[in-house]
């Protein structure tokens, strides 16, 4: 796994990944600025928080302000959260043309794989970002409840919703639906441990906008290694 992380962020500035770079930089960033705005216009419809205090006219509204300065804060959690959605998003969009560079430059000897339209890779981005927000919203009860360990169960869940998601997107260029959910079931430890590992920089701001591409390649080195083996 590793081995495939470092073939992956070797490759990142060849100059057919660098097109892809910067769409996906365009495409990333975007999407994070409409979903925070989005986020930010919600929390704007929250009661604003005022009182008196006992035995005096004096009306607390600290919190408002305190709201305002802890913004880019809120800013920098909405984007290591809402880069999950992102990816999963990501993914639909570049799979096929990350997953042709990588094979090209590793794997020249392949045939050609199956084509996804654009309709397919649009409905496989949204439909997994929506289980990824909705997983994320069931287990928040359990993240609040962990404390200190509330970013490692995170890790954990979305490495698994992640490694889900990308092999077997990967496997279908070159499997029929069936094979490649055997495939994942399995590969299950080494696909969650990859998964887990993307879902580590996908949390931290910045680093997390090159990480679905470095990711989707890693999956494609993943996926070729457990296949070529059993070949």
């Amino acid at each position: 796994m590793l081995e495939a992380i470092a073939k992956a962020l070797a490759q990142v500035f060849d100059p057919r990944f660098l097109g892809i770079l910067v769409r996906s930089l365009v495409l990333t960033v975007g999407l994070l600025a409409v979903l925070i705005a989005a986020a930010i216009w919600a929390l704007g419809f929250l009661p604003e928080v005022t009182f008196t205090l006992p035995f005096t006219d004096l009306s607390v509204t600290f919190f408002d302000e305190l709201a305002a300065g802890l913004s880019i804060g809120l800013i920098l959690v909405l984007s290591a959260f809402l880069m999950f959605p992102v990816a999963a998003i990501f993914v639909g969009f570049f799979l096929d043309e990350v997953a042709d560079a990588v094979e090209a430059r590793h794997f020249p000897h392949l045939p050609p794989a199956r084509r996804q339209g654009w309709g397919e890779m649009l409905r496989n981005g949204l439909s997994f970002a929506l289980v990824l927000v909705l997983a994320n919203a069931a287990a928040l009860i359990v993240y609040i409840l962990s404390t200190a360990l509330a970013p490692f169960i995170f890790w954990i869940v979305n490495g698994f919703l992640l490694g889900r998601e990308y092999i077997e997107l990967v496997a279908l260029r070159r499997m029929t639906p069936p094979q490649a959910k055997a495939f994942r079931r399995k590969h299950l430890i080494g696909v969650w441990t990859m998964g887990a590992l993307l879902a580590f920089p996908l949390s931290i701001p910045i680093v997390n906008l090159v990480a679905p591409l470095v990711g989707v390649a890693a999956f494609v080195h993943l996926y070729h290694g457990k296949a070529g083996a059993a070949r």
